[in-house]
């Protein structure tokens, strides 16, 4: 009886043990639905592959609130096992800050790594060499205009050479068809997308084309700088760009959503993900025949040259103080899958960060987006360094004067340079 009961007590010990550990539960950071409907495809997948249940924790969707949120947990320690970082300036100083695990070794031994692009690889690794998230999808942009719109007034489609020819074109387009010329996202309520969906576009095309110096300092205080400021002054100070938009709540709505598909703003910087989740047939203000009524110009440089910009989107990150490091590890590592990457690109039309996505066919049906692929080995990027949360944010101040018509060029780039000055300390500003 005696050795009966203790083989019961072995067998029901080791059943809990495999409940155990079939039952551990990884917990991921998503925001916004359609991001949490793609993480959801691959979900099952993973869970049954790695013995893991895995909890989606829904976030705040605005950028801002998500990162405010992030931050906040993760400083209290209580953070999800899996998050993403927005942008590559968010990596730098989450990793600085001890926050995320590095996964170097992971991701070189990963049967994907072959298989991303080698902007994918220069943009997740650091000086040191280290690399802190996985660049699963790619945030590629470029300038969109309305097609339709510029061709019935007879303006030029062609490709402008020069920041004075887009601006010459955007004079153009307002005085021929009423419609503000070129939006620049800029202000405060804009947030991070200051620095990432505008500012970054001008900078790689300044006399200023890296802000991060070798010495860690940031480059803030040169002429190219403020001809960038510039340049949203010039747009400003002749009404080209919809300024009272940019001042509310949620600047993005009005003249992304409402304005562009209505022919009100015929050009804007974008996102591929606005083919699919701005302006496409499942969007909220579809345009009709979207990939033909909308075109697509590179950004040219101040003086010449054109370029796409290139930066993560979301990179996947683990959480240092994660309950399980290693199982995360390999959860994200899954995340990474080509079919995880076209369930995002389907959903918010971003990039896969690996080349092989371009050979699946589903991702062959999201049309718009094939070229956009083929063209990320084209595209360029910002080094990024710990302390360009401030120069976002310092970005954020200035375009925001500049949209109230408190301040010149020279007055926008002092509130820059004083406001990153006095966050990080007046030495790391060059």
């Amino acid at each position: 009886m005696r050795k009966f009961l203790l083989a019961g007590i072995s067998v029901a010990a080791l059943a809990m043990s495999a409940t155990t550990s079939l039952g551990e539960t990884i917990r991921i950071a998503e925001h916004r639905q359609a991001r949490i409907d793609a993480l959801k495809t691959v979900v099952p997948e993973i869970e049954k592959k790695l013995g893991v249940e895995i909890e989606i924790v829904e976030y705040p969707a605005p950028e801002k609130d998500y990162m405010t949120k992030l931050l906040t947990e993760l400083g209290a320690g209580n953070a999800p096992d899996l998050f993403t970082a927005p942008r590559g300036q968010d990596v730098a100083d989450m990793a600085a800050a001890g926050y995320i695990a590095p996964i170097t070794d992971e991701v070189k031994a990963w049967d994907g790594f072959d298989a991303l692009f080698d902007v994918s690889k220069k943009l997740v690794t650091d000086k040191d060499g280290q690399i802190h998230v996985l660049p699963a999808m790619l945030n590629v942009q470029q300038l969109y205009f309305r097609r339709d719109i510029l061709d019935k007034a007879g303006i030029s489609t062609e490709q402008p050479k020069t920041w004075q020819e887009l601006l010459d074109r955007a004079k153009e387009i307002k005085a021929k068809t009423g419609a503000y010329g070129l939006l620049f996202p800029a202000g405060l309520t804009w947030g991070g997308g200051a620095f990432g969906e505008g500012f970054q576009y001008l900078v790689v095309g300044s006399s200023t084309p890296e802000i991060a110096t070798d010495d860690g300092t940031l480059n803030l205080t040169s002429e190219g700088i403020k001809d960038v400021l510039g340049f949203y002054a010039e747009l400003v100070n002749n009404d080209l760009t919809p300024v009272q938009p940019l001042l509310g709540p949620e600047p993005w709505v009005v003249p992304k959503y409402e304005m562009f598909p209505a022919g009100k703003l015929a050009a804007t910087t974008c996102g591929s993900w606005c083919y699919i989740y701005d302006w496409g047939p499942e969007s909220k203000n579809p345009i009709p025949d979207v990939a033909n009524a909308v075109g697509t110009w590179l950004m040219p440089g101040k003086d010449g040259g054109e370029h796409v910009i290139v930066d993560i989107d979301s990179a996947w990150a683990v959480n240092s103080q994660a309950s399980d490091v290693e199982m995360a590890k390999k959860v994200l590592l899954e995340i990474g899958s080509v079919k995880a990457d076209v369930a995002y690109a389907a959903r918010i039309g971003n990039i896969p960060g690996r080349r092989d996505a371009g050979d699946d066919p589903e991702f062959k049906k999201l049309s718009a987006l094939v070229p956009v692929h083929a063209g990320v080995e084209k595209g360029t990027f910002i080094k990024t360094a710990p302390g360009f949360s401030a120069v976002s944010e310092g970005v954020a101040r200035a375009t925001d004067a500049l949209l109230r018509k408190e301040t010149d060029a020279a007055g926008a780039q002092k509130i820059l340079v004083d406001y990153v000055k006095e966050t990080l300390g007046e030495e790391m500003v060059k």
